[in-house]
């Protein structure tokens, strides 16, 4: 059976600020040509070639359905008062490819489903991408994209009814949208149409819009945007009484603006800055009584609260309401009359109550480590909801009231409630959370989880499967991956490294890792699969290595890096040429995270760990199995098929270096349970293999 394939090789080398750049697979950047759809096809043969013939497939095929079977679960935001509030929600329930948005009337009410995209497409390829309800829960506007293109068209549907309206508004890609108090329309952001800006602009003017129900949405008034960069990434949210149109404007993951709108002005509104031109994060959390509510890390790396009076928004009249503590604060929701923040402890959550002037009132109690994924509630009800989950827990919602003490009894005040809980197909109690700390390469303390069996012996035999990300101010939490499932039920030992680059510990820890020092980030990784084999919790020969995205680069750089480390890579949608990546999709709204390599100071650190530009002839790298999607609008798939034909012929060890490319899905949001389900049993499969796993 053939383990690789041979890939022709084009000169290609360019000269870039006197350096001298070599490309021979520069031909496989272009995916719609008819050589690159053989290649591509030749190899997703290998893949199954490879893979089909391991006796551990079919085993894992069965055991992930009987974990994903257990369904998806988000906590609710809600709209309305008392008995008639109501509640809007998603959830997966069996086989279902897609969650469903339901609606429950009233706490105790019936469940009634209000949008059910499984029943778009038979193969579960339309996804449910957002959802706002309007202030009285009467409107729902939401954006459904096909092939996990993320491309999403905004419709706009009667609760009541059922019925969708005739707005049809496409080009709303992860659409932010604030509705008008009265319901007759709202501010939103859409994308231009192809053809009406430079091709290859249409990804990055997102600007805003106001739409009026019944109106012709090509007609639509832009009320923000012109002159935004490149990079620029605006949101949008409404005062209660819809005189103040707050604007937020990110540029990357490290600094963004804001601006204030008076909608009540005669004439074209004009926006007024509040804040421009720092290099911090300013985001618009809530408003509430004419009161905007900041979080930022301006001065406070791990964050602090702001209220702003419009009237009065001089930076100098800003009210500080929570000051920056140990913790890092990640967001603060207004409730029932409180503050709920959440905070990062450790990498893990903790939710906190405070009074409107910022006393802290109490801790809420959660069920154990793990990961708060939201906070949704009302300024006028006193019920907070919110997700948690852990590495061997599904998702519970929890729900707290956050009234001033009256109803609890006593011991009571700081303990939520369960309003729909998924059960655990995995028995927690057989397993065991430890969170440790070790040195990277120049003395900082890393934390990483390990999750494993309970009595594990260290004694280098147990398989381990070592996993990060590392940038984008993302902070990698306890959550509950079904996927990793069979492999720690066989034994293995799953690591989550919380590296610099993320946002765990604030933004010192974000910067740490970004631009120049992105080394570091690699570093970290490299650090912990050391400490994994030092400690005898694995050992180089059962030591796997994954990531995504971002963490796809990461495992690229760490297997060209140090290929002596680890047995087997899995490479998930990741970006590996780093002198040309900004050229494609919307990776120029990464520069301000990576740098780019028209800069030529910029250009010196990215092509010095540029994964495509490190492999070296002759070299036993892991095997590695690397995984793409055709309709990938984050990352182009170019990255993969380049990276693979170049470790396919430098390849000396043993290895098996595979692709797999699918069809009619993107970057991983939306995609089919099928589809996800066939991704994780290759995955597993693959590990399996390669770390001698016993079958299921």
């Amino acid at each position: 059976m053939a383990t690789s394939i041979s890939t022709r090789k084009e000169p290609g080398n360019e000269t870039i600020h006197g350096v001298e750049v070599a490309d021979p697979y520069r031909w496989l950047e272009k995916g719609d040509s008819e050589e690159v759809r053989s290649w591509t096809a030749q190899q997703n043969r290998l893949l199954r070639q490879t893979l089909d013939a391991l006796p551990s497939r079919k085993g894992l095929v069965d055991r992930l359905w009987a974990l994903h079977e257990i369904g998806a679960l988000d906590a609710p935001v809600c709209r309305g008062k008392g008995r008639a509030t109501r509640y809007f929600y998603t959830r997966r329930q069996g086989q279902q490819n897609q969650p469903v948005l339901y609606l429950r009337q009233g706490l105790a009410g019936a469940d009634r489903v209000l949008v059910d995209v499984n029943a778009l497409a038979a193969d579960g390829t339309q996804s449910l991408d957002w959802w706002y309800p309007s202030e009285d829960g009467r409107l729902l506007a939401y954006g459904i994209s096909a092939g996990g293109s993320e491309e999403s068209t905004l419709r706009v549907r009667e609760v009541d009814t059922g019925r969708d309206r005739p707005e049809v508004i496409p080009w709303t890609r992860a659409c932010s949208l604030a509705w008008l108090p009265s319901g007759r329309g709202f501010y939103y952001t859409r994308y231009p149409a192809p053809g009406s800006v430079p091709a290859g602009q249409e990804q990055y003017q997102r600007r805003v819009f106001l739409h009026r129900l019944g109106t012709v949405a090509s007609q639509d008034r832009m009320i923000f945007g012109e002159g935004l960069g490149a990079s620029a990434w605006a949101s949008v949210l409404l005062s209660p009484d819809g005189r103040w149109l707050g604007i937020e404007v990110s540029d990357g993951s490290a600094k963004s603006e804001l601006f204030l709108i008076d909608t009540k002005k005669r004439g074209a509104p004009s926006p007024l800055p509040l804040v421009t031109g720092r290099p911090a994060i300013f985001s618009l959390v809530d408003m509430l009584d004419d009161r905007l509510y900041v979080v930022s890390n301006e001065d406070a790396p791990r964050y602090r609260l702001w209220q702003i009076d419009p009237r009065k928004p001089q930076r100098e009249k800003w009210k500080q309401i929570i000051a920056e503590g140990k913790d890092t604060l990640e967001w603060v929701a207004a409730v029932g009359g409180k503050l709920a923040a959440l905070y990062l402890k450790d990498a893990s959550s903790r939710v906190r109550v405070f009074s409107r002037a910022g006393k802290l009132e109490r801790e809420i109690r959660l069920p154990g480590l793990g990961t708060v994924t939201v906070l949704h509630g009302q300024h006028q009800a006193r019920e907070l909801f919110f997700g948690f989950t852990s590495f061997l827990t599904p998702t519970t919602v929890m729900r707290h009231d956050l009234g001033a003490g009256r109803g609890w009894r006593r011991g009571d005040r700081r303990s939520p409630v369960v309003w729909q809980k998924l059960a655990s197909p995995i028995d927690p109690e057989a397993f065991s959370v430890e969170q440790v700390r070790y040195p990277s390469e120049d003395g900082t303390l890393i934390p990483m989880f390990l999750v494993a069996r309970k009595g594990l012996v260290r004694d280098g035999r147990a398989p381990a499967l070592l996993y990060g990300y590392g940038g984008f101010n993302v902070s990698i939490t306890p959550g509950f991956v079904a996927g990793i499932g069979p492999f720690v039920e066989r034994g293995g030992v799953y690591a989550v490294a919380n590296l610099r680059g993320g946002g765990e510990y604030g933004e010192t820890w974000h910067r740490a890792g970004m631009l120049g020092q992105k080394q570091n980030v690699f570093d970290d990784f490299i650090a912990a699969a050391e400490f994994l084999i030092r400690e005898r919790i694995t050992s180089r020969d059962r030591l796997a290595i994954s990531g995504r995205s971002n963490g796809g680069l990461l495992v690229a750089a760490a297997i060209t890096q140090r290929p002596d480390l680890y047995r087997a890579a899995i490479c998930g949608v990741p970006l590996t040429d780093m002198v040309r990546y900004h050229r494609f999709r919307i990776a120029r709204l990464w520069i301000p995270e990576y740098g780019t390599a028209e800069d030529p100071e910029q250009f010196k650190f990215l092509y010095a760990y540029s994964p495509y530009h490190h492999v070296k002839d002759g070299v036993a790298y892991p095997a590695t199995l690397v995984f793409t999607a055709e309709s990938d609008t984050r990352v182009d798939p170019l990255h993969a098929r380049k990276f693979v034909a170049r470790l396919q012929a430098a390849q000396s060890g043993p290895g098996p270096i595979l692709l797999r490319t699918e069809d009619q899905a993107g970057h991983g949001a939306g995609k089919p349970l099928a589809k996800l389900i066939e991704q994780r049993a290759d995955e597993m499969t693959f590990l399996f293999g390669q770390l001698g796993i016993e079958s299921l």
